[in-house]
């Protein structure tokens, strides 16, 4: 029994030995799954871990698929729909027209092309009528009729002193003679040109209505007077006035 047992070990034991031998023998290399489709496989290295080199990786290249489908934009027409096959019918096309145009505000009225002779005397600046011409320049009047004595000896010392530039002396020397004869028109007409020397145009206009009132048969003096008047009213800004008082001066 112990011979059979012995044979059976001895037997058995160069089985044991070639399996374990097939064991630790060197096995190919597994696959390795990189990418899509690719299938890489790795052979092993016997060397030592701290000896071995990184692998490069495997590159796959790719093409884009063919799917039959123009790359071109395609332009998509409109056909407008048969009549059969309208929205609206003319009939509501018009009252729904009619309605937008009730809604929309009213606009203003086009204007109208005009003319070219109407557009040359639209662009044309504004004519200005032209200023009236300045007035005469004024004159005194120099010849007088007679005077009295007493009133004639006044009348000259005043303008001896209206000379000398004393307009206030002479002044107060004409109103003495106007009160030895209250109604000479000519003593009147002399204290209205003292008054405008002195810048009292309204009292110069008053004593120059008076002269011209008074001298009933002098023309010359009347004239002369409503020309004294026009000259107040000139300087009183009454050119209206003024054009009034010329115009009767001219009927004398």
């Amino acid at each position: 029994m112990m011979l059979l047992k012995r044979f059976f070990l001895v037997g058995c034991l160069p089985a044991a030995l070639t399996g374990c031998a097939e064991f630790y023998a060197a096995k190919p290399a597994a696959p390795v799954y990189e990418g899509a489709g690719a299938t890489v496989y790795r052979q092993h290295n016997p060397q030592p871990v701290e000896q071995w080199q990184p692998e490069p990786k495997a590159t796959v290249e790719t093409q884009p698929l063919d799917t039959g489908i123009p790359s071109a934009p395609i332009e998509i027409t409109s056909e407008p729909l048969p009549p059969e096959q309208a929205l609206l019918t003319p009939e509501q096309e018009q009252e729904l027209l009619a309605l937008e145009q009730a809604d929309q505000p009213a606009s203003a009225p086009e204007p109208q092309p005009t003319a070219p002779a109407e557009q040359s005397i639209l662009m044309q600046p504004d004519i200005l009528p032209p200023p009236p011409p300045p007035p005469p320049p004024f004159e005194p009047l120099q010849s007088f009729a007679p005077l009295s004595p007493g009133v004639g000896a006044l009348v000259m010392a005043a303008n001896k002193t209206a000379e000398q530039g004393n307009i206030d002396s002479a002044t107060t020397t004409i109103e003495r003679a106007i009160r030895i004869e209250p109604r000479n028109a000519t003593l009147y007409y002399k204290l209205a040109l003292l008054r405008l020397k002195q810048s009292k145009p309204r009292l110069a206009e008053d004593l120059a209505k008076k002269s011209a009132l008074l001298a009933s048969n002098d023309k010359q003096l009347k004239k002369h007077s409503w020309l004294l008047i026009a000259k107040a009213r000139d300087m009183q800004n009454n050119p209206e006035g003024a054009k009034e008082a010329r115009a009767k001066a001219d009927k004398f």
